[in-house]
């Protein structure tokens, strides 16, 4: 018997850990952009829970929001939502979120880098007064407020 000479363990899997970095570090840098342009503070991408809770702060989502997107089962439907209000938060069409959703590492960073401006949250909670709202909450029930 012959030995052959293998190619290396860490050849491989090497590569494909470094271009698996490579796109993580695009697409926190692009994600910190797009918090920047929206007046958030671009470290919160890096937090975990947090990131969702800013990122219910810049589509004009409650807070709370955060526990349905990272609640099983119902998750996916709350994160093409919030994807959605974010492409409409910045002048994009519902293709941009599908391809938010679809090839989120690519979009994320036309977002981030390119001529994208925040136009404001998008959801219609933080653009009227309602008592579900951003009204007043010592009198949910007043026209007035």
């Amino acid at each position: 018997m012959e030995n052959y000479p293998s190619p290396g363990l860490g050849s491989i899997p090497t590569v494909a850990i470094v271009i698996y970095l490579a796109i993580l570090i695009l697409t926190a840098a692009g994600a910190w952009k797009v918090f920047v342009k929206a007046g958030k503070p671009g470290w919160a991408v890096l937090i975990p829970i947090y990131n969702y809770i800013v990122l219910c702060e810049i589509v004009g989502k409650p807070i709370w929001w955060f526990l349905l997107m990272i609640c099983p089962c119902i998750n996916f439907i709350f994160v093409i939502w919030v994807a959605n209000l974010v492409s409409k938060s910045f002048g994009k069409s519902e293709g941009f979120t599908v391809g938010l959703i679809l090839l989120h590492p690519i979009f994320v960073m036309i977002l981030g880098f390119g001529d994208a401006v925040y136009l404001g949250p998008s959801a219609k909670e933080a653009n009227m007064n309602n008592r579900f709202g951003s009204g007043d909450y010592q009198k949910p029930f007043d026209p007035q407020a």
